[in-house]
């Protein structure tokens, strides 16, 4: 299974969600952040991801008679190149889209149905903008969005970090103005 198909699936993109940040963790560590999936799927998509070398081996050892794997995500390997995304059809970007708000609500439902989860405290935040932008304005906005998530990108766990799910997505609502309105 090559690195695309491996990440259209839900589960198996929610794995590498938890997996980010250096972690390294064991599939019964992923399965407690992932309460609302079996263990049985948990257990086999983490075998998928690693036999696909998007995750790695980086530990073992005996626990009640069983050898218990810790997994480390291989970032470079995790991602879907522009090359890649550029080279796909309508089909397949609907396809993803849809992977990916299925893998998005899924995220959050997990999140509120956790104890004590308060979106107001936590300053979730689900919002739309619709800007009027040139192409080159799109590009411009779109560097600076990159810079600014690659700052924070480096950022590895720790005892005052949480994990936040960030998902920009970009797409003309409608095609370009044929007429001179202006606000």
């Amino acid at each position: 299974m090559d690195t695309v198909e491996l990440l259209l699936h839900p589960v198996r993109l929610r794995i590498v969600h938890a997996m980010s940040g250096g972690r390294t963790l064991t599939t019964s560590q992923v399965c407690a952040l992932l309460p609302d999936v079996s263990k049985a799927t948990v257990y086999r998509h983490v075998g998928l991801l690693a036999d696909g070398g998007l995750l790695e081996v980086v530990g073992e050892e005996r626990v009640r008679g069983a050898v218990e794997r810790r997994y480390r995500l291989r970032g470079e390997r995790a991602v879907i190149d522009a090359d890649t995304a550029a080279s796909v059809s309508v089909e397949d970007h609907r396809r993803v889209f849809a992977i990916a708000m299925a893998t998005l609500l899924a995220e959050f439902n997990a999140y509120l149905d956790r104890d004590g989860a308060d979106p107001t405290a936590d300053l979730v935040g689900y919002r739309q903008h619709a800007l009027w932008l040139s192409p080159d304005e799109l590009a411009e906005l779109i560097g600076e969005m990159r810079d600014v998530l690659l700052s924070r990108l480096g950022n590895k766990p720790s005892a005052e970090r949480t994990r936040h799910l960030l998902s920009p997505i970009v797409f003309p609502a409608e095609g370009p103005s044929t007429t001179d309105e202006r606000p």
